[in-house]
C-alpha cells in the first residue's frame, strides 16, 4: 500500500467493519505498519477481515472507497502475502454513490476495474436504513482520527454569455437549472440502484452457494449416521445368527442326554443323582440361552426402530433443510436423456443416495440398462471385443435412452448379434 496522502492532498485511512458497523480505524501509515509486519492485532488472531480503504479529501469529503478482505494469522499479522493497489484503485474506480462530496469512486467485488482481484474484494451493504456506507460516513465526521480538516475554496465559475445569442428571461433559465439538477439526481439515483442490484446479486450468489455447501454436510452426515446404524444391525443380525446355530446345538445335546438317561438302569440312585443334576444344569443354561436370545431380539427391533426413525426423521428445527423445505425450495439437476429434472424435498435423501438409479428410474429403465446407454452416450462406438480389445467402430448416437437397444446399436456392422 502506498503512503499517506499530504495534507493539501487529502487523507487516506483504514476501517475495519464488523457487520454494518465500523468496529475499528485507522490512518494509512498506521495500517502500512501492520502489513510490515511491526505490529499484530491479538484480537484479529486467524480472521478473515472485511476492510476498507478511504480516500479523504483535505475536508474530510469522502473522494473513494475500496472494500476488501485481509487475512490475519496465528499471531495477528497482516498477511504477508497481502499486495492490493487500494490507493489506485481510489482514484480510477467507476462512480458509486453521493456521500456528501459529489459521486466517490468506489471498488468493491460487484463493480471491480481488474476482474482478476475481484476474489479478493467484497460487496457493501446498500440496503435503506442502516448499510454500510452511512456507518462509514458517520465514522468519518465524527473524526475520531483526527484528521486537520481544511476548507477548500471553490474558485466562482464565470460562465461567458453571448447576450447576442442568449436572449431568455430569468425564471428560464431557473428553470433550465433546475432540469439539469433534476437529471443529474436521477442520473446517480439510476447508478446506486444498479449497482446495489449487482451487490444483491453478489450476496444472493454467497448466500445460495452456503446454503447449498451446508446442505451437503448435512446430507454426508446423515447418510454416513445411516450406513453406521446398518452395520450395526448387521453385526447383531450375524450374532443371532450364531446364537441360534449354538442354541440348536444346544437342545440337541439336551435331547442326546435325556434319550441316554432313559436307557440307564432306574435302580442306579447315584446314576439318577448325577443325571438330574446335569439335566438342571443344562435346563439352566437353556434358559439362560434363551433370555440371551430375546435380548438380543430385541435390541435388534429397537435398532430397526432407530434406522426407520433415523431415515423418515423431520429435519431439526432452524437448520438448512428445514429451511429448504419451509421456503418450498427445490433443487434441479441434468442427467443425459432427461435434461433438467426437479428434485422435491422427499426425493433429495433418495437422490444423493445414488443419482444414476433416480434418473434411471425417471426414464422408466432399471440402472444397469440406464448405465449402458449412458456409456454408449458419452462414447458412441463398437464395444465388441476383437483380439481381446474393443472394436472402437465410430457408431451413430442413440440419444434417448428408451431407444437403446444393447448388443444391436452398440455394434456396428460386423459384429451386431
Amino acid at each position: 500500500m502506498a503512503k499517506t496522502a499530504a495534507a493539501d492532498e487529502g487523507y487516506s485511512a483504514v476501517f475495519l467493519m464488523e457487520g454494518a458497523q465500523v468496529a475499528r480505524q485507522m490512518r494509512g501509515a498506521e495500517f502500512g505498519a501492520f502489513l510490515d509486519g511491526y505490529v499484530g492485532l491479538s484480537d484479529l488472531a486467524d480472521t478473515d477481515v472485511r476492510a476498507v480503504y478511504l480516500n479523504l479529501a483535505p475536508d474530510l469529503g469522502i473522494r473513494g472507497l475500496v472494500f476488501f478482505r485481509i487475512y490475519f494469522d496465528e499471531e495477528g499479522r497482516a498477511d504477508s502475502h497481502w499486495n492490493l493497489p487500494v490507493e489506485r484503485l481510489s482514484e480510477i474506480g467507476a462512480k458509486g454513490p453521493d456521500l456528501g462530496a459529489g459521486p466517490i469512486h468506489l471498488v468493491c467485488r460487484s463493480q471491480c476495474p481488474e476482474p482478476a482481484i475481484a476474489g479478493e474484494l467484497w460487496d457493501p451493504d446498500m440496503a435503506p436504513g442502516n448499510n454500510h456506507f452511512q456507518s462509514i460516513r458517520r465514522a468519518v465526521e465524527s473524526n475520531q482520527l483526527k484528521f486537520q480538516k481544511k476548507k477548500v475554496e471553490t474558485p466562482d465559475e464565470d460562465i461567458p454569455v453571448l447576450r447576442a445569442a442568449v436572449r431568455r428571461s430569468s425564471d428560464e433559465m431557473e428553470d433550465a437549472q433546475e432540469a439539469a439538477k433534476q437529471r443529474i439526481r436521477l442520473a446517480r439515483m439510476i447508478r446506486e440502484q444498479r449497482l446495489r442490484i449487482k451487490t444483491l446479486q453478489s450476496v444472493h450468489r454467497d448466500a445460495m452457494s452456503d446454503v447449498q455447501r451446508v446442505h451437503r454436510h448435512e446430507i454426508q452426515t446423515l447418510r454416513n449416521e445411516l450406513q453406521t446404524q446398518e452395520e450395526k444391525l448387521e453385526r447383531q443380525r450375524l450374532s443371532n445368527e450364531q446364537l441360534k446355530v449354538r442354541l440348536a446345538e444346544r437342545n440337541e445335546q439336551y435331547l442326546d442326554l435325556q434319550q441316554k438317561l432313559g436307557d440307564v438302569d432306574s435302580d442306579s440312585e447315584a446314576k439318577q443323582e448325577a443325571s438330574n443334576a446335569e439335566v438342571v444344569l443344562l435346563r439352566e443354561q437353556l434358559e439362560r440361552k434363551h433370555r440371551e436370545l430375546e435380548a438380543r431380539n430385541d435390541k435388534i427391533l429397537m435398532l430397526e426402530q432407530e434406522r426407520y426413525e433415523l431415515a423418515n426423521q423431520e429435519p431439526l428445527e432452524n437448520s438448512i433443510m428445514a429451511e429448504l423445505k419451509a421456503q418450498n425450495v427445490f433443487l434441479v439437476a441434468y442427467h443425459p436423456g432427461i435434461g433438467h429434472i426437479t428434485l422435491p424435498y422427499d426425493d433429495i435423501t433418495r437422490y444423493f443416495q445414488n443419482p444414476v438409479a433416480y434418473a434411471a428410474e425417471k426414464c422408466d429403465m432399471n440402472e444397469p440398462a440406464y448405465r449402458q446407454w449412458l456409456a454408449h452416450h458419452e462414447n458412441p462406438r463398437c464395444q465388441a471385443e476383437v483380439n481381446g480389445e474393443p472394436c472402437g467402430e465410430p457408431l451413430i448416437r442413440i440419444s434417448q435412452p428408451a431407444e437403446f437397444r444393447p448388443g444391436i446399436d452398440d455394434r456396428c456392422d460386423a459384429h451386431r448379434e
